[in-house]
Parts: structure tokens; sequence; C-alpha cells
């Protein structure tokens, strides 16, 4: 099923069971999303990502960067990036998405998509330095995409279109349960900067 962006002011879970997925809109006026995604497309360290897959290191087409508290590492697709410390724009936008979802968060990583031809495929976010059913905060900027969820047993499919300057967050055992995606489309021709917002195990912990 297509949820897309609510009509009222009540928060509602997009998902049928198994986790929480709740989509805020957007939670930044058209100026303000306009001038970040200027900002962020100029003023952030992006790096191609890489992955390892079947013991073959690839690069993709979609950039990267990854940000924190401290010099977190973090490991995904296995590699492990060194965190960059967050600039003041971007500690700016984590002030309006925990003012916004009530969380905190301590790490972001960003993705810059420069067109539809670049995507994300099914995954889910349980990595070992995650805290376990921490809260993700998605604030998306640009172009319009679908983000998709399914479910890992039922392969059950839920999706929602993010808008520019929106905020989505994830939580629960949403991550146990359901993968999601940032499906291709060649309708898309403009690029989209997403930030999501993490939680990042202290090294004690």
């Amino acid at each position: 099923m297509d949820l897309f962006a609510r009509t009222d002011n009540a928060l509602r879970n997009l998902l049928p069971k198994d986790g929480v997925v709740e989509y805020y809109g957007p939670i930044l006026s058209q100026a303000e999303a306009d001038h970040y995604l200027a900002r962020l497309r100029g003023d952030i360290s992006w790096r191609h990502d890489e992955a390892v897959v079947f013991g073959k290191r690839i690069t993709t087409k979609r950039q990267v960067a990854w940000y924190a508290d401290e010099a977190f590492s973090y490991t995904y697709s296995n590699t492990t990036k060194t965190a960059l410390i967050w600039s003041a724009m971007l500690l700016e936008l984590k002030r309006h998405a925990e003012t916004a979802c009530g969380e905190t968060f301590n790490s972001c990583l960003l993705n810059l998509y420069g067109d539809g031809s670049e995507g994300m495929a099914w995954h889910s976010d349980a990595e070992k330095d995650l805290v376990k059913n921490g809260a993700i905060g998605s604030m998306s900027f640009g172009a319009v995409r679908k983000f998709a969820l399914k479910h890992k047993e039922t392969k059950e499919t839920v999706s929602q279109i993010l808008d520019h300057g929106s905020l989505l967050v994830m939580k629960g055992t949403t991550q146990t349960n359901w993968l999601h995606s940032v499906p291709k489309t060649k309708k898309v021709m403009s690029p989209r900067i997403n930030l999501t917002f993490r939680k990042i195990r202290q090294p004690s912990a």
C-alpha cells in the first residue's frame, strides 16, 4: 500500500505491525529547506561510498559523509568509516530533528543521490555499532523520492513519498523486522540529500 503525507496533525504509524515508522512531513519552510539544500551540497565533505561485495571492493555513484559527536567508527557493507565532528550547520539540522520528534542523536550518515538513477537497495540498519532499537531520524532535501519498506517474513510492503525538508523516524523493532530502500526511478532528474540521524553506542556501552 502507498501512504502519502498526512493531512491532519496526528502522527500515525506507517507500519501495520512489528515496528514504528512516523512521517512528520516538512518540518522546515520552503525557504529554509532550499537554504540548507544549497549549503549541504557545497559544505559537506562528500565521498563516493564503498562496499565489499563477495570479497570485492566496489565504489558507488552515491556519495556519503559521516559526522558525529566524536570520531566514532561505523561499519556497514563490510567497510569502516570514521566520523568527522559536527559542523555548525549539521548541529542546527540535528536540533530541528530532535525538537520535532523528541529523540536525541549523536551521529549522522548523509547520502547524496545525484538523480533517480541512484538509489538504495533493500537493507536494514541493524549494525552492531548502533544502539539496538534506537530511533533513526531521516531528513530529506531536494528531489522528492519514494521510501519503501518490506516486512522480512511476510514480504508486505509500505511506501511513503518523502518531501523536501521532511522528517521520517524509524524506531522500536523496525530494523529487526523490516527492510527499507530508496527505489531507482527514471522520472527524477535532480539530486536528493538525505540525513540519517542515528544513535551510535558509546565505547563503554
